[in-house]
Order: C-alpha cells, then structure tokens, then sequence
C-alpha cells in the first residue's frame, strides 16, 4: 500500500501531490492493478488533511483511468504505468549518486534542480533525435 508523504512548504497543491505520488508508485510497480488505496480516512488520519482534498486527488485519478472508486469497497488501481521497476539496476546506481551528492554537501532542492535540468536536457534532445 502506498504511503503518501505530503510537502507543505513544496508549493503544491496537496491533491497533486497525492496524484503525482500514486503515479510515482503505479511507475514503480509498487502499486498494480486490483489493488486497494488507503480510504480517505486513511490518508487523513496519516498526513492530517481534508478528506475533501484525497477525493479530490482520487476523482482525478479517476478521471485519467488509473483507478476506479467501488461504492462500500473502495478505490482500486486498473492498470499500470510501470515500466521501470522498483528494484531495476539502475535503482542502485541513483541511490549510489545521491549518496555521493548528500556526501558532496548537496540538499534535496540543489540534487533535484541538478537531476531535473539533466532530465530536460537527455528527453529534449532525444525528442529532437527522433
């Protein structure tokens, strides 16, 4: 079951984050299809926010197909966005490097900024390549 850590001070809305945090996990394969998401009492009992704000989350992923809300079951994933497996090599290589920049005196927000302009810069040009 997915946790969901929620970033006050990140300056997104805290439904998105919920959003982007199941995508995260879908792309993971820690969530597959048939599971079951925590019931919004969960998550509010777990993260301390409105139950209005995980519905919200969870109509979106609704609305994108990811899941589907069972009237007194809950909501559960249908399909997957996995492609890069949770214990994939390349894991240990990223766990390796962000020890390397932790160690190197870099914070979250400089690995972050350094990895997503390194992202930009890989998918621009691969765009481009095509």
């Amino acid at each position: 079951m997915v946790e969901y850590r929620i970033d006050r001070r990140s300056g997104v809305a805290t439904y998105v984050q919920i959003v982007q945090q199941t995508k995260q996990a879908l792309r993971l394969g820690l969530l597959e299809p048939g599971d079951k998401l925590p019931t919004a009492r969960e998550v509010v009992e777990a993260t301390a926010i409105n139950p209005n704000t995980v519905l919200k989350a969870y109509r979106e992923l609704e609305r994108e197909g990811l899941v589907e809300a069972r009237r007194g079951l809950g909501t559960f994933v249908r399909k997957s966005l996995g492609t890069a497996p949770a214990d994939s090599p390349l894991r240990a290589e990223l766990e390796a490097w962000a020890a390397r920049a932790s160690a190197a005196g870099l914070e979250r927000d400089d690995v972050d900024a350094l990895f997503t302009s390194v992202l930009d810069a890989h998918f621009a040009e691969s765009k481009g390549d095509a």
